[in-house]
């Protein structure tokens, strides 16, 4: 009986350990999903539904200094939503998510409306007490043009 209880201790802790990777890897899609749908935003030029995805704690850096906050985020993004047709897209190529599941990281280019690739993003994800991914630290950089030789 005692090998029978240890054996089925051995099997369940098996059993937990192949589920683990499972795990992560439904947390990396979870949290690519919201990237994607955040960027859909930009798209479908829905400025509420992007503040949606933007933590009240939210960090964006770029231009003067960094954007502290959801509403400092929102106004200064508000001029992105303006035109009819967005002024640029992206989508995330890499995601990684904390062994915790509180926090995700994604990264990948950012295109113009032709295409062109004219940067590249990277966010910090946060897992929120609501259940939901949002964004607490945002970052854009513009792709690094090759010194021209003679």
């Amino acid at each position: 009986m005692k090998r029978f209880v240890i054996g089925l201790l051995a099997l369940g802790n098996a059993v937990m350990v192949g589920l683990a990777p499972c795990a992560e890897r439904d947390l990396a899609a979870e949290v690519r999903a919201a990237e994607r749908a955040f960027a859909k935003t930009m798209a479908t030029r829905d400025l509420k539904s992007f503040s949606g995805y933007v933590s009240e704690e939210g960090v964006f850096f770029g231009g003067k200094g960094p954007l502290r906050g959801r509403g400092a985020v929102v106004e200064a993004w508000k001029r992105f939503f303006e035109a009819k047709d967005p002024p640029f897209s992206w989508e995330p190529e890499v995601v990684e998510v904390l062994g915790s599941g509180s926090l995700a990281l994604t990264s990948g280019p950012v295109h113009d409306p032709e295409g062109k690739l004219i940067g590249t993003f990277t966010t910090i994800w946060r897992h929120e007490p609501d259940g939901r991914w949002r964004v607490v630290f945002d970052k854009g950089c513009p792709v690094c043009e090759p010194e021209k030789r003679p």
